[in-house]
């Protein structure tokens, strides 16, 4: 039979070629046994088997006529068709020679448990963008157990995710396939990580090894802290080795009524002590590692194991958070509280928050350094706040450590003793590229470096979120193309006096004038790029903390969806004239500002605003923009109405449309977990917000925090035609990294 039409192929008959038949993952364990990687032995039932199974079944007609309906946005229609498909392929007979070929397939390899992976394809996608959206089974054994699990990996091509994602993307649901790789379970002794590159610092010259005894799953999860090895490439010696003490380890219950679970064995005194693998082992993995980059050609992240003596590749994938950015680490000459294992780099100083588990993320306020045990997803809301992050345990490539270094954020981990020895409010200084936690706030002197300057062109502009006119120089010297958002809130916080209480006491111009040098400094810093300035978003509740804002502001029971943004300025003219005053003072000189109206419910708020606005002599102009905030459902369904009033761009703030949508209040730590802007109702309001802005020849923007943490969205906003995304600081590099590469894949 043609290769092509093979049910089954041996991980050594396929290479990285045949990703229409064995998907991403299969294609890419073939590749590796080919470069005589050692890959645990194992099949793969191809997507020519799945898609002659539909065929068998009758299966195409029923499964097209299900999804006839299909509106995508009713999330529990989709739930609902996802269901009965899936049904229906676990429903349908596999044909008896295919079961019987797996099953001789599984003999052959030995039985014993083994790992039955989905690798999803699309024939006109060399790419794994189908990644973590179809099932795995662990520890699966048996024959007609192999053949069950194939079949629920068919099945789970049909969850509602999978469904919602290739209708983003305009996939023919029936023209992806998917193969199904089954793969010998390891036994580990021994496992671990390696980066071919020094995680923290981005160095190309040295391999990274983190090792544990028993299951490498500890090592993601940060429940124990691992051995790190560095070796130098360059002759391959071992440059260091920090052994940590483990306590217990992870392995697979060999007895029967529990067979294929973990189990938790605690370690003796001696095993604890010791180093996990022999010098041996290391230059071994490093000489594999060092295979493995030639091979790819760029930096992989492995995930490795050891059983009986011999050492086997798991997983290899690219490293995706790469650091341009290196800068000599300042001396520090404060008192070290404690040390740990440096995992994300930068210098940060504030208050220590101790939180003991996920229900009291809510503690941690922006600035805080968030001290914990260990991190869990369910602690991602509260990391997105923290300047820092200090864990007990843990390694370098933990959940906080990975997290950190995509935030952008200091992150020291394995401290150990942390959540003890600090106490809550204590203000301490983290370092992230030495691992060292110092008393109080050490000072830096942050330095540009010509590295800042990076020269990567994109056609999508990056521009930066900020706030406090400190900043303005040392962000204006990174490649960003201006400001995205500038919010008022922290210069208004500064002038500490509500507006209204000023102009009672005939101090208006004072406020005018503080408002303006500190708009001042971003416009003067920022010149020629725009600078978007967003008008006072201040709730009723952030008033009335404000000297003399008591009088003024009533006491709100839900301030978040209150007396606030646009209704404010139509009804609060004297304030707003304030603001105004301040803006076209700034622009006498510096024609690069423009201003942002936040939280616009209705079209006539809008229309009065802009009217107001004009009346005070700021009418658009080809040197004066007037941006929107998109942040209410309404902008979304009225959106053309919105843009024939005359405006010249759109600003997404994703956290409050989000908020919005979903009904979620965004700093409910509870609901945390479902506030997620990659939400199939968000995604579609993003989309016509962008798609009916291009139409109308109306730029658009994003300002929210969803760029910065989820890639696959900035892709997914590319595509749709968006003007600019704005970001902070910190992510400009990795952002407008992410944006050359999805305006590559798309040739834009």
């Amino acid at each position: 039979m043609h290769q092509g039409q093979k049910a089954i192929v041996w991980f050594n008959e396929v290479t990285k070629k045949d990703v229409p038949t064995v998907g991403g993952k299969g294609a890419n364990l073939g590749e590796m046994t080919n470069a005589n990687i050692p890959v645990p032995t194992g099949f793969i039932v191809t997507a020519n088997a799945y898609f002659d199974f539909l065929k068998k079944s009758e299966l195409t007609d029923k499964i097209r006529n299900l999804l006839q309906p299909l509106d995508p946005g009713n999330s529990k229609q989709l739930q609902q068709i996802a269901a009965e498909i899936k049904q229906l392929i676990l429903d349908a007979a596999m044909s008896p020679e295919l079961a019987k070929e797996i099953q001789e397939a599984y003999s052959k390899m030995g039985r014993g448990l083994v790992a039955v992976r989905s690798s999803a394809t699309a024939e006109d996608l060399p790419e794994a963008s189908f990644a973590g959206q179809q099932s795995t089974f662990l520890n699966v054994q048996g024959g007609k157990e192999v053949v069950a699990a194939v079949q629920e990996c068919w099945a789970s091509l049909f969850e509602a995710r999978a469904i919602f994602y290739r209708v983003q993307q305009g996939f023919d649901h029936l023209k992806v396939g998917i193969a199904v790789p089954v793969q010998k379970m390891v036994q580990s002794e021994a496992s671990g990580v390696m980066f071919t590159l020094e995680p923290v610092t981005s160095d190309k010259s040295k391999i990274a090894i983190e090792a544990v005894l028993g299951l490498g799953e500890m090592i993601v999860s940060g429940d124990v802290t691992p051995d790190t090895y560095i070796v130098s490439k360059d002759g391959l010696k071992i440059s260091s080795k920090k052994i940590a003490q483990q306590e217990w380890k992870l392995i697979r219950s060999k007895e029967s009524k529990n067979k294929g679970a973990n189990i938790k064995v605690l370690l003796t005194p001696e095993e604890q002590a010791q180093q996990k693998i022999s010098d041996d082992d290391i230059i071994t993995l490093a000489k594999l590692g060092k295979q493995l980059e030639d091979h790819y050609q760029f930096p992989q992240d492995i995930e490795w194991a050891k059983e009986d003596k011999t050492i086997f590749i798991v997983q290899t994938r690219p490293v995706t958070t790469i650091k341009e950015i290196t800068e000599v680490a300042p001396e520090i000459t404060a008192p070290v509280l404690l040390s740990g294992a440096p995992a994300s780099p930068g210098i940060a100083s504030g208050p220590v928050k101790i939180i003991p588990d996920a229900s009291q993320i809510n503690k941690v306020k922006d600035g805080d350094i968030l001290v914990a045990e260990m991190t869990t997803p369910d602690f991602v809301p509260a990391m997105k706040r923290a300047a820092a992050i200090v864990t007990d345990r843990g390694g370098r490539t933990a959940h906080a450590a990975i997290v950190s270094r995509e935030l952008g954020i200091p992150c020291v981990v394995g401290a150990g003793q942390a959540t003890s020895i600090l106490t809550d409010g204590q203000i301490i200084s983290v370092d992230g590229s030495t691992g060292k936690i110092y008393e109080g706030k050490v000072a830096i002197k942050e330095k540009i470096t010509d590295a800042y300057k990076e020269k990567i062109k994109t056609k999508t502009r990056v521009y930066v979120n900020l706030a406090q006119p400190e900043l303005a120089e040392i962000v204006a010297a990174r490649n960003v193309d201006g400001v995205g958002l500038l919010r008022a809130e922290f210069m208004i916080a500064q002038i500490g006096e509500h507006p209204r209480f000023m102009i009672k006491q005939n101090r208006g111009n004072e406020f005018i004038d503080k408002l303006y040098e500190g708009i001042n400094t971003f416009a003067k810093a920022f010149n020629p790029r725009p600078v978007v300035y967003r008008t006072t978003d201040f709730k009723t509740n952030e008033y009335r903390e404000l000297t003399g804002g008591q009088e003024y502001e009533e006491v709100e029971e839900n301030p978040m969806i209150g007396y606030r943004g646009a209704s404010r300025y139509i009804t609060d003219l004297d304030v707003f004239k304030l603001e105004i005053e301040a803006i076209k003072r700034v622009r006498q000189k510096y024609l690069n500002l423009w201003v942002m109206i936040p939280f616009v419910r209705t079209i006539d708020e809008m229309a009065r605003t802009k009217k107001f606005l004009e009346a005070e002599g700021l009418e658009r102009s080809p040197d004066f923009k007037l941006w929107m905030m998109v942040e209410v459902p309404s902008n979304i369904f009225l959106m053309e109405k919105f843009l024939e009033l005359g405006i010249d761009g759109i600003s997404i703030g994703s956290n409050d449309l989000t908020q919005l949508i979903l009904g979620i209040d965004r700093d409910s730590e509870r609901l945390a977990e479902t506030f997620d802007e990659r939400n199939e109702a968000v995604l579609i309001a993003l989309e016509r917000a962008i798609k009916v802005s291009k139409a109308m020849g109306v730029t658009s923007s994003i300002c929210g925090q969803a760029p910065s943490v989820y890639p696959e969205l900035t892709e997914k906003l590319v595509e749709w035609g968006i003007t600019s995304v704005s970001v902070s600081p910190d992510m400009i590099g990795t952002t407008r990294e992410i944006i050359a590469k999805a305006e590559a894949k798309l040739g834009l």
